[in-house]
Formats: structure tokens, C-alpha cells, sequence
């Protein structure tokens, strides 16, 4: 096992003598009356209420719904509201509704299934057709299954309450598999963007700020001259990441201190980096122009109210129009909102800019949500990439030829037809060595966003040589903290001197996602191939890894990451642990099972082993590679 050591203390941020005390948004409203006035009816304030007649946007007058095995009757008794579910199985259970999520388009209920537990049940409220639905219509699962709406990940604490809180922690103790959750203020409240503000509120009093403040008490410095600061506030719950810490981390900290983003991967984007799965924008967004321009949230964003700027066109023509933008002197001055440039009728749905540069997709059953890569269309790649486009999302009678050609027609000159990303990252999902050599001229473009750079580092992983890794060695020290650690993997081909010569200084980043990264590919780096200094600065590393994946053990895909890292470690007592608490958690965990049950016949013998396996066919009884172990193991 690692041992635990002393670690450093890692900080991107200034340090603080004291981080102060979270004030509460009412203490703002005295002073800051209009944006706390914008605020107080926005999506942001209103992302998690207790439940009462102003907030319970449903009818839990005597309602019923029913979806597939699931039945549940809605009703009030005084000031609570209650459900009674009827499960798949038969089992009834009784609950009180604990509090509210959203506003709309729909509203979801929180159930306390066990003391700190928090549930977001599968029954949903459509607020504009006031009506119950299924959020997943296609799940009918029984209690016990990790997807059913008591389980792991319909779990609130873990996956939603963070970005619908403010100053929280979940507090998960994996010894009682309980959570003794705290939070400043649920809702996103006015210190969940601007940091604790008891500093702030002295200063108005005449204190001066503590060390590591800003001149008016803060953390951070909310300022539109720095977009990277701002957009990297926002993005901390508008992304898919992976969070690296418990909570919320204080306004002020670096994103990639904080998270590790998720990249372009098959299943979440389209290989053309559009939006597939729920991504929450920051991923499209980094793939912009406009964010390589230095557009931020605000520039298109009332923050306070969570609005648009301005309706309609006129949210883009702030800046894309014969007038521009001195704030963003690159841009080419020209008429856009004309039928000269949209070939669509004024006012029309096929005039909206968003509609042909920010295609649009569904999720929860009825939120749609745009992609903010801010692309032109490109219909004539839909063949080669796989990926969708804002043409035949509108004429959904035509095909992307027909769509390509009306493009070329209208714009015969067009500089904007040449070669794209795309092409490159679906090639190598199909092939990832015939695409390898194209991998890496595309990860050592400095010219192309970063997230798309390290997504090609992360598809070039199964074919990598020693060759490439060489090539690709710069890259450890790229500015884009996504490309540096993507840049990790590559050094897996070397010897284990070279990796630890190239990869220990990277224990050293100043940002968490990329020491991680580098730790987590050293992890069983031989220590005979460490000089005494770096053997001090693995253990540190692994230790910050360690104290890592311990914020997230309430998660099945951590016990995994254990489990993996113990198997690299030959430790077998530890593997079989990590990998029963993912069974324990989500039975239906395929990848697991036949791990455990191969570690367990090692470990304890064949006859345990036979025991574990009926155990998991009981739960997955087509599993192929169940079946195969079965064949081995006999009965």
C-alpha cells in the first residue's frame, strides 16, 4: 500500500492568513439593491429551495403517476408534501419531500432516503405542460440498481449539490457510507461567484482586507478586463469534470486546481467536438474563436440574473456587425443580421444565429441546452466525422450532401471548408494507429484549442510507440494545462529512468489536475529507478493522489481507479477491497465483477471464487465474460 506522507500544501491562488466566513446573499442585498433584486428570481438563486406554496412548482394535491414498475401518489399534509412509492419490487415507502430543484423548464424533488442522504427522484415536473414525467423513460429498474433513483448516481450530495449550493461539502465517511453534508447557503447565492463575504462586509465598516485578499475583502476579483478569471468561475459547474477536491473550492482557485475537464471522447462529444451527451458548455466553449479572442460568460451573459444581454439577434450583434467592437478590434466589420448573410427570411427560425451556429439538443426530456463552440456548419464533414449539423437539424428532409451544396452555392469563396479536427479524431476512433501520425501533428498544433489537443494525446494512447514519445515530449511543458497533462500518458513507452526524469517534475505543477495526471502514471514506477530527491517528491505526489481520490469515495468509478492503481501495485488484498466496494455500490458494474472474482480465486481459492461468481450472475446472468469464467470455474 503507499504510505501516507507529509504533503504540501498546493496553491494556485494567493495565500490567505484566514479565509473568511461565508456572509449570507442577504447581507449583500442592502447595499447591491438592483443586482440583488436580478438575482433573487433567477435560475442561479433558485437552483435548490426548501419546498413551500412559493417554490413547489407541482401538483401534490392527491396526483398520481406511474412509469413502467415505478407508482407513486403525490399529496400534502399542513406545510409538507409527501410521496408514497411503489417500487418495481412491490416495496412501499413513505417520504417527505426534503427540497427543490430548478424552476424551470422542469423541477425536480429531493428525497432523504437515510439521514444526509439526499435522492433525486425519477418523477419530474413539466412546468410549462404542468405535468409529472419520467426523466428517463427508457429505465425501469428495480431498487438495487445502480440507475434506480436510489442509487449511486441519482445520489445529490454527489453529483448535483455542489453547483446548486453554496460554500458546500458533502462529507461522505466511507466506514458508515454516510454523508454529513454542510453548505453555506443552498441556491447559488451571491458568495458562490464572488467567495466568503464577512471580509467584504468589515470593509465597508473601515477593516482593511486580510492578506490574500482583494482591495474589497475578496478571494477573487471578478473583473471583465480578465475573462480567463471569469469564465473559469463560471465554468466550474457549467463543465463536465471531474471534481478534485470535496465542495465547492473557494472562488479564486484555478479551474485546473480544482477539476479535471473532461475531454472531446466518443460518448460525450461527436468527433467533431459538437455536443452529444450533457457536457454543461465550458468544453464547446474552449474549442471557440470567440474564447480565443477573449470573450467571456458576461459578454453575452447578464450574470446577475442569469439572462441574455439582449433577445434575439441582437445578443450577436453586439459585436458581429458593420459597428464591431472596440473591446474586440479583430473582428471583421460586416452585416450579418441580412437575409444576405442568413439566406433565410427576416425574423424566421432559419435567421436566428443560434440556430445555425449554436445547434441545439435535448436532455432531461424537455431542456435544451446550445453547443457554445460557436461553429460554422459544416454539412460536408457529416459523412466523415459522424457528426451532426444545424442545417438538416431544421430540414430534417434533406441529407448533408444537399446541405454542403446549398453552402457551397451560396458562399463559393468561402475560406471555410478546409481541413477540420474532426476528420483527424474520428479516424482515430475507428483506428488509432492508421491515425496516429495525424495524432500527433494535430497535438503539437499550438494553433488548435487546447482540449482538442489533449483529446488526441488521449486517442493516441493504444498505439503509442517510443517514437512519438520522443516526439511529443515538449508538450510536458506546454502552457494549456489540458495538453500537459495529456502530454503525461506519452512517456509510457521509456524506460523507467526516462519517465521518472521527464514526469517527476510534473509533481511540481503548479495546477492539481496536471500533478494527478502525473502521478497517477508513476504510481508504479519501480523505486530503484529514483534518485533520492525524486523518491521525496513520489511520495508527496502520491500522497496528493491519494488524498484525492479519497474526497470521492462515495463514487464507484473511484473504487475502480483503486482498484486499478492496487492491481499495478500487485497488492491483491487491496484490489479485491476496491473492487467489492464497486459491486457493493452498483452490482451492475460489468468491468468489476470478473476482476473480483479472478483477484478472489487468488486470494482465497477457487471455491470462494465460485461462490462470488453465482453471486454475479445472479445480477448479470448474460455476462459474457461471466459466462466464459463460469465455463472455467465450473459450477
Amino acid at each position: 500500500m503507499l504510505r501516507l506522507t507529509c504533503l504540501l500544501v498546493w496553491l494556485s491562488a494567493p495565500v490567505l492568513a484566514e479565509v473568511p466566513d461565508y456572509a449570507g446573499s442577504e447581507s449583500c442585498a442592502g447595499c447591491h439593491q438592483e443586482e440583488a433584486s436580478a438575482w433573487a428570481g433567477s435560475h442561479h438563486a433558485l437552483a435548490w429551495t426548501e419546498p413551500g406554496p412559493d417554490t413547489v412548482l407541482a401538483d401534490f394535491d392527491g396526483t398520481e403517476f406511474s412509469h413502467g414498475g415505478l407508482h407513486a401518489k403525490f399529496r400534502r399534509e399542513g406545510t409538507d408534501y409527501f410521496a408514497t412509492v411503489t417500487e418495481a419490487d412491490g416495496s412501499v415507502s413513505d417520504y417527505r419531500l426534503h427540497s427543490v430543484a430548478g424552476i424551470a423548464p422542469l423541477q425536480q424533488y429531493l428525497f432523504e432516503t437515510e439521514p444526509g442522504r439526499l435522492q433525486s427522484f425519477d418523477l419530474v415536473w413539466n412546468v410549462q405542460r404542468r405535468q409529472w414525467y419520467p426523466l428517463y423513460p427508457d429505465q425501469d429498474l428495480p431498487p438495487g440498481d445502480g440507475l434506480h433513483w436510489t442509487g449511486p448516481y441519482k445520489n445529490w450530495n454527489a453529483r448535483c449539490a455542489e453547483c446548486h449550493a453554496t460554500g458546500y461539502s458533502r462529507n461522505y465517511r466511507l466506514q458508515t457510507r454516510r454523508y454529513d453534508p454542510r453548505t453555506a447557503e443552498i441556491g447559488v447565492g451571491c458568495e458562490a461567484c464572488h467567495g466568503p463575504g464577512s471580509a467584504h462586509v468589515a470593509w465597508t465598516t473601515g477593516k482593511a482586507p486580510g492578506e490574500g485578499l482583494d482591495a474589497f475583502g475578496f478571494t477573487l476579483t471578478l473583473n471583465g478586463a480578465e475573462p480567463e478569471s471569469l469564465i473559469q468561475q463560471c465554468a466550474g459547474c457549467h463543465s463536465r469534470r471531474e471534481p478534485l477536491a470535496d465542495g465547492n473550492p473557494l472562488p479564486g482557485t484555478d479551474y485546473h486546481d480544482a477539476y479535471t475537464l473532461s475531454l472531446l471522447r466518443p460518448g460525450l462529444y461527436h468527433s467533431d467536438g459538437q455536443i452529444l451527451d450533457e457536457v454543461y458548455v465550458y468544453g464547446s466553449f474552449l474549442q471557440s474563436r470567440m474564447y480565443a479572442r477573449g470573450v467571456s460568460c458576461v459578454n453575452c451573459h447578464e450574470p446577475h440574473g442569469a439572462t441574455l444581454k439582449a433577445e434575439g439577434n441582437a445578443v450577436c450583434t453586439q459585436c458581429h456587425s458593420p459597428a464591431g467592437n472596440p473591446e474586440f478590434p479583430s473582428l471583421r466589420l460586416a452585416e450579418y443580421d441580412t437575409p444576405l448573410h442568413t439566406r433565410h427570411a427576416p425574423d424566421s427560425e432559419g435567421a436566428q444565429c443560434k440556430n445555425c451556429h449554436m445547434i441545439e439538443r435535448t436532455y432531461m426530456g424537455i431542456d435544451g441546452r446550445r453547443d457554445h463552440s460557436f461553429r460554422i456548419p459544416r454539412p460536408d464533414l457529416g459523412a466523415e466525422t459522424g457528426g451532426p449539423d444545424a442545417c438538416t437539424d431544421c430540414h430534417a428532409d434533406k441529407d448533408q450532401d444537399w446541405a454542403a451544396g446549398k453552402i457551397a452555392q451560396w458562399f463559393p469563396e468561402s475560406d471555410r471548408r478546409g481541413s477540420h479536427f474532426g476528420q483527424v479524431l474520428a479516424r482515430a476512433t475507428q483506428d488509432p494507429s492508421a491515425a496516429a501520425g495525424d495524432l500527433v501533428a494535430l497535438a503539437l498544433d499550438g494553433g488548435q484549442p487546447g482540449i482538442v489537443r489533449a483529446t488526441a494525446l488521449f486517442l493516441l494512447q493504444p498505439a503509442l510507440t517510443a517514437d512519438n514519445a520522443e516526439l511529443l515530449t515538449p508538450l510536458l511543458a506546454d502552457s494549456d494545462p489540458l495538453v500537459r497533462s495529456g502530454a503525461v500518458a506519452m512517456q509510457r513507452p521509456l524506460s523507467a529512468e526516462a519517465r521518472a526524469a521527464r514526469l517527476i517534475p510534473l509533481l511540481q505543477d503548479p495546477l492539481r489536475t496536471v500533478r494527478i495526471a502525473a502521478a497517477k502514471e508513476l504510481i508504479d514506477l519501480p523505486q530503484g529507478a529514483l534518485t533520492r530527491s525524486q523518491a521525496a517528491i513520489w511520495r508527496e505526489g502520491a500522497g496528493e493522489l491519494q488524498r484525492t481520490l479519497a474526497t470521492r469515495l462515495d463514487f464507484p468509478e473511484t473504487h475502480l481507479v483503486l482498484g486499478g492503481m492496487a492491481l499495478r501495485l500487485r497488492n491483491m488484498p487491496a484490489a479485491a477491497r476496491a473492487f467489492r466496494e464497486v459491486v457493493e455500490m452498483d452490482p451492475q458494474r460489468a468491468e468489476a465483477w470478473p476482476i473480483l472474482i479472478e483477484v478472489t480465486e487468488l486470494t482465497e481459492g477457487r471455491d470462494a471464487a465460485r461462490r462470488l461468481l453465482r453471486q454475479a450472475l445472479s445480477v448479470l446472468p448474460e455476462d459474457p465474460r461471466l459466462r466464459q469464467l463460469s465455463m472455467r470455474l465450473g459450477p
